[in-house]
């Protein structure tokens, strides 16, 4: 234990810092010179899988046969850990653009980087902000933009599910754009709520079969979400196999 604490503190979170810093500022310049943000994305790529890779995470993604090449979606994983996000920026083969929080957009740097890379403010607590949000996100899936949402609004503490937001699903219907569920597995062993320890294991993620939304209205997003719930519960009660997690 004293060893694990000692290897995290000494050398897996400072290095994840470092590229970290490192990454961010050469995303930063790169945005300088590239509104689209797609040069952004794929140093977010590069970046992500080294923090993955410093971390001692060993990755396996099932189920990208699922996806169509040139379609937008609107991916939705369940949410264990910090991890979740470079692991679907580092592991998800497709762009895609996140809803993130909005007092982040107000941090100097960070929040600068965040909008030249196109990535979308949400304030869940403000109604008005949020139908802001759906409308800016359906806009952008229109475009031919996938768009990331973690349906539960949150990290996850519990084994199950958390209580699903209906953004996800308003977004997918307005955009009348198939929306993805995503099954994560194992970032909670990478890195628990609270904890500054980064410790290796494997994870999984799963990538399952896209749900049309055409034809669908504003009276069908429970419907939708209640199915995307349900696919996600299917994604993640396999665990990850015992030979694989030794």
């Amino acid at each position: 234990m004293l060893w694990t604490v000692a290897r995290a503190l000494l050398w897996i979170d400072p290095l994840i810092l470092l590229a970290t810093a490192v990454m961010g500022s050469i995303s930063f310049l790169a945005s300088l010179v590239d509104g689209t943000g797609r040069r952004q994305h794929r140093i977010a790529r590069r970046w992500a899988r080294q923090v993955l890779a410093i971390a001692g995470a060993k990755v396996k993604v099932t189920g990208i046969e699922n996806l169509t090449p040139g379609v937008a979606y609107v991916f939705c994983p369940n949410h264990l850990s910090l991890i979740d996000t470079p692991l679907m920026f580092g592991y998800l083969p497709w762009e895609f653009r996140t809803l993130a929080k909005k007092e982040l957009f107000g941090t100097p740097f960070l929040g600068w980087h965040l909008r030249r890379a196109g990535h979308l403010p949400v304030a869940p607590e403000d109604v008005r902000s949020s139908a802001r949000s759906i409308v800016a996100s359906a806009r952008r899936v229109s475009e031919g933009v996938s768009i990331l949402i973690f349906p539960e609004g949150e990290r996850g503490r519990g084994a199950g599910l958390e209580e699903f937001k209906a953004g996800a699903a308003f977004i997918a219907i307005k955009a009348g754009a198939p929306i993805v569920p995503v099954g994560i597995l194992g970032t909670r062993q990478v890195h628990k709520m609270g904890s500054i320890i980064v410790r290796p294991s494997k994870v999984e993620l799963r990538i399952g079969k896209p749900i049309p939304t055409t034809g669908m209205g504003s009276r069908d997003a429970e419907r939708l979400l209640a199915e995307l719930r349900e696919r996600i519960e299917e994604l993640i009660r396999s665990p990850i196999p015992v030979a694989q997690t030794e």
